[in-house]
């Protein structure tokens, strides 16, 4: 075995197709191959199949030694007997399948419809079409990282980047655990500073919601009404099926708690709701959902995402003042829109509220506090006029 860490031993050398290797460890070699000079490493795990990796020509042994060392040491950390070596992607979707294989088809679910929206996936294609879906998870630096976050940032308020990120990094540390080849550090990205408390909620005049309704289309239209109508989450909205509706209530459902714990509700609709949601629900079976997309399939986070986006821009590229959605806007943005107003316009207690929306009451005051203040000093003042009289 040749003693590569002498540069005379080295020029002494035949040139070769194959590097000379010398050990460093078990199952573990560094390699120079004479000729082009350019060095690799080698390793062999318990499954007994070799992995390769070039480090570069030119390199001083020092320092082709520490990058094969630090190539080796994410081999060697990982606690599978097969060490994998593929694209970002391709470590997401052993994630999936891993929440798969658990018995979590819910979040598998959530996790892939995150993706898809982070990673821009293009249904008519099929595919990824953001850069990082395609790069080798072990050829990823924290600027990709960084870039790709940058990517995600024109339309999106602070939080709602860093939740996508959140969802991206979870799905790679969990698939570097399971083997897959990459450093953690590179997908370690701080998260956007998100101090506004205005942010927290984007709420929509009656005249916006009208806007981006008839802005979308057909289909979307439909399910933001509905959102509207009902106060529900997007989410509960799109798995609820014609046997959920009674002609009077409408029953919700979501998952909340570690472990996840369906939790359901029935929410009372006024008369505008339920002719509204009889005629989702005519001509379709008891097992059918109440709201699809246009090719008939049940909706995901990424497409109702996208549907609301292009809605946006299509209202206010029309529309000017106080009529223009403003920047942040959501299909939760329908949802925050009811519970204000049936809080400060309808002047519905917080605990019905609570009940009607799932929501708990410490969230209602956090998020809607100004709202229940408002009705409260109306109410007051009433009172205050009566004592007087």
């Amino acid at each position: 075995m040749a003693d590569l860490s002498r540069k005379r031993s080295r020029a002494a050398l035949q040139p070769r197709r194959d590097p000379y290797w010398q050990r460093l460890a078990a199952g573990a070699y560094l390699g120079f191959r004479r000729g082009p000079d350019t060095w690799h490493a080698r390793f062999r795990g318990r499954d007994k199949k070799q992995q390769y990796q070039p480090l570069g020509e030119a390199l001083e042994y020092d320092e082709a030694k520490r990058r094969a060392e630090e190539w080796l040491a994410q081999l060697t950390g990982s606690p599978v007997r097969a060490i994998k070596r593929g694209t970002v992607l391709a470590a997401l979707d052993s994630y999936l399948n891993d929440l798969r294989r658990h018995d979590r088809a819910d979040a598998a679910a959530k996790a892939e419809g995150q993706f898809k929206t982070a990673l821009r996936f293009d249904p008519k294609s099929e595919r990824y079409t953001d850069q990082l879906a395609a790069l080798q998870l072990e050829n990823a630096t924290n600027d990709d990282f960084l870039d790709w976050r940058d990517r995600l940032r024109p339309g999106r308020l602070p939080r709602t980047v860093n939740r996508m990120v959140r969802a991206v990094t979870a799905g790679l540390n969990r698939a570097h655990r399971l083997g897959h080849i990459g450093n953690p550090a590179a997908w370690r990205v701080e998260s956007l500073p998100d101090d506004d408390e205005s942010e927290t909620a984007v709420f929509l005049s009656p005249a916006q919601r009208k806007g981006l309704i008839d802005s979308a289309a057909p289909a979307a239209a439909a399910f933001l009404r509905g959102l509207e109508l009902s106060g529900a989450r997007p989410k509960e909205l799109a798995e609820a099926t014609v046997a959920d509706f009674d002609g009077t209530h409408l029953k919700l459902s979501h998952r909340k708690g570690r472990p996840p714990k369906l939790r359901s509700r029935y929410v009372v609709l006024d008369e505008e709701g339920v002719t509204f949601f009889k005629s989702q629900a005519y001509g379709k079976g008891p097992a059918d959902r109440l709201f699809t997309t246009a090719n008939g399939q049940q909706w995901r986070r990424d497409q109702w995402s996208q549907e609301v986006r292009t809605a946006i821009a299509t209202h206010n590229k029309s529309t000017q003042g106080e009529q223009r959605v403003p920047r942040g806007a959501s299909a939760y943005s329908f949802r925050h829109a009811r519970i204000s107003e049936l809080l400060q316009i309808y002047g519905v207690d917080p605990l019905t509220v609570a009940a009607q929306t799932g929501i708990s009451l410490r969230m209602i005051e956090r998020t809607y506090f100004k709202f229940i203040r408002s009705a409260m000093l109306e109410k007051l003042s009433g009172l205050k006029t009566k004592l007087t009289e």
